[in-house]
């Protein structure tokens, strides 16, 4: 990909690294920009075990969508915090299931767009909108969202890496707690946190994050601080977990980390 040539590059910020084209240099990716380069490689002198985390993430996500439409029949999702595409994106997944699935994917990273729109031209099924992770209300209610999803069917939203951006007003418990109050009876949120029990670790990576994505990109947490948002909701097994450990496909593709990890689970809406 020549960044010169590309009209995108243009449009956006590229001297300020996008956490989406940052996630696109871990997996491998080349739709990123030097930026996101160096605060990569910055992000792994704090956590050389970043560039596996990154990974966990995606698999969660893909297994997550693989056993809510293989085996809870869920047939539309919403992926908040969608980023950059990849191989075996969300539709891909859920589409490999029941070709019927629709999904919609939500970000505010004008590259995503970019890119979402040329990958999903010839979907019908499927739908890209530029929104805050924040606004609940706006996403359930845009017009793309609610041509294509049902309010009456069951929902997963997927937060596979959209809560850590949150900053702490309004918290990702706002957040969760609203979309719950607003999906259909029957569906499911999927999400997961950064978390570390090193307070050097959880600082450091703040402040890089910070720093660099040049807005308030939330936090590093704990684990008390994610469990208390879920607290009284119904998590399907094993709960909430260090993302590889949640329903894996083998014990080769558990890869734990350890400055820091993702922490998450799937709570069911019954």
């Amino acid at each position: 990909m020549d960044h010169g040539e590309n009209p995108i590059a243009h449009s956006i910020d590229i001297n300020t690294p996008s956490i989406a084209r940052m996630c696109d240099w871990y997996l491998g990716g080349t739709d990123n920009f030097p930026s996101d380069r160096r605060a990569c490689r910055a992000l792994l002198e704090i956590a050389p075990s970043t560039r596996a985390l990154v990974g966990n993430n995606r698999l969660f996500l893909q297994r997550v969508v693989r056993v809510l439409a293989q085996d809870y029949g869920v047939r539309q999702f919403l992926d908040y915090g969608a980023g950059l595409p990849v191989r075996n994106n969300v539709h891909q997944v859920a589409q490999g299931v029941d070709r019927s699935s629709r999904v919609v994917y939500i970000d505010d990273d004008p590259i995503v767009l970019a890119h979402g729109r040329t990958l999903l031209d010839e979907n019908d099924e499927t739908a890209i909108i530029r929104a805050k992770l924040t606004d609940i209300d706006g996403t359930l209610d845009h017009p793309e969202v609610t041509g294509l999803i049902d309010r009456n069917a069951p929902v997963a939203a997927l937060f596979a890496s959209g809560l850590h951006p949150i900053p702490d007003s309004p918290g990702p418990e706002r957040v969760i707690r609203h979309l719950a109050s607003r999906l259909p009876v029957g569906s499911f949120i999927a999400f997961c946190q950064l978390v570390s029990d090193e307070a050097a670790v959880r600082q450091a990576a703040t402040d890089l994050m910070q720093q660099t994505t040049g807005h308030n990109w939330g936090r590093v947490r704990e684990k008390s601080e994610v469990q208390a948002w879920v607290s009284g909701m119904q998590l399907l097994d094993p709960g909430l977990v260090e993302v590889s450990a949640w329903r894996p496909d083998s014990d080769v593709q558990q890869q734990r980390t350890f400055e820091w990890e993702e922490y998450g689970g799937v709570v069911h809406l019954p």
